[in-house]
């Protein structure tokens, strides 16, 4: 499969050798997330600190065969789509084992965020900066021809200072084609539009048609969750969430949103996939909500003073609700580059 160095073969994966990392250059440090296929640790790459996914390998044949296509359709994706909400593709290796690199995003998941912040709601500014975040980078995949499919707070990640979202995992994007159906594998249930799943159980490997529309959906669910944050189909388990919204066309309760925004997300979750907006036409809602509904908060002048202590200006409002900790993980104090410890990383190969 790779070459004797552990690098993909370019003929193989298709591949710009600009993508190769060398893994002997490689450092592992703390965990930071995990997954039913894969875990995610912050490390280092020629001295720059970056995410680690290590991909695991599987168990029988079978099993290996099916991570090793996702994986490669995974680098694939990431080294052809670059957009500010995407996060940054830095390179991948196969052996020892299948490792994809990212930059390091140091905000936390989108859901440990609105953890920290239950029972209190996003300020609906911040909220729908995160929907725009979050569509925009959609927009990019879609105008590649790529499904995301496993749109999730898990899989949205914010930069450290709070403010931007950047869509991650692209397990299980897969290329969109209008004479190819795909397989029945799919993202977490609570998250997933019904087509994906209303005929009947599918055996593995089993095809079925949908499109990108899939997308919309998911991100519907989403924004409901940003706006009131709470968990879409509250009191269900993934499984009677999937069945009522397949069987039973049952959505999140909209009653309670301003008359625009809930057109909004209710248009996204409608069961017929071809009513469903695209990205771009939702941006374009998301914009003219903040424009109309949300007109812009007013700029304080910052205070002048003669003294030698600066008088900041004051936070706006909302402000405040964005300063949540960092992954709680990793519970060290925030160090410089020089006071950051350096013993807990190790290297796939020695080092010399």
């Amino acid at each position: 499969m790779g070459s004797s160095n552990g690098f993909f073969s370019t003929q193989e994966f298709n591949l710009d050798a600009k993508w190769l990392i060398d893994p002997q250059q490689l450092f592992v440090g703390p965990k930071i997330g995990e997954g039913a296929h894969a875990k995610v640790y912050e490390g280092k790459y020629r001295n720059q600190n970056v995410a680690i996914k290590v991909v695991r390998k599987g168990e029988t044949p079978e099993e290996i065969a099916r991570r090793e296509g996702r994986f490669a359709r995974e680098v694939a994706m990431l080294s052809r789509v670059q957009h500010k909400n995407l996060v940054k593709f830095i390179g991948a290796c196969k052996e020892p084992m299948m490792v994809i690199v990212t930059e390091l995003l140091l905000g936390g998941t989108l859901r440990k965020y609105l953890l920290s912040l239950r029972p209190k709601c996003l300020d609906m500014r911040v909220a729908i900066g995160f929907a725009l975040d979050i569509a925009r980078a959609m927009e990019c995949l879609h105008s590649h021809g790529i499904i995301h499919r496993d749109l999730k707070p898990e899989n949205l990640i914010l930069t450290e200072d709070q403010k931007t979202v950047k869509l991650a995992d692209f397990g299980l994007a897969r290329e969109e084609s209008l004479t190819e159906m795909m397989t029945a594998e799919t993202g977490t249930y609570r998250w997933m539009a019904p087509e994906l799943y209303s005929t009947v159980t599918l055996r593995q490997g089993e095809k079925k048609h949908y499109n990108h529309k899939v997308d919309a959906y998911s991100f519907a669910i989403v924004l409901w969750e940003l706006i009131h944050n709470k968990v879409p189909f509250e009191g269900m388990s993934n499984l009677q969430a999937a069945y009522a919204a397949a069987f039973k066309n049952v959505r999140p309760s909209a009653a309670d949103l301003p008359e625009d925004l809930a057109s909004i997300v209710t248009s996204c979750w409608q069961e017929d996939p071809n009513a469903r907006p695209n990205f771009s036409q939702i941006i374009q809602m998301l914009l003219h909500y903040l424009s109309t509904v949300l007109p812009p908060e007013p700029v304080m002048p910052p205070k002048r003073t003669t003294s030698e202590n600066a008088v900041l200006p004051p936070e706006s409002p909302g402000t405040s609700s964005l300063m949540a900790a960092r992954y709680d993980v990793v519970e060290t104090p925030k160090a410089t580059e020089e006071d950051r410890p350096r013993s807990f990383f190790f290297c796939f190969n020695p080092c010399y």
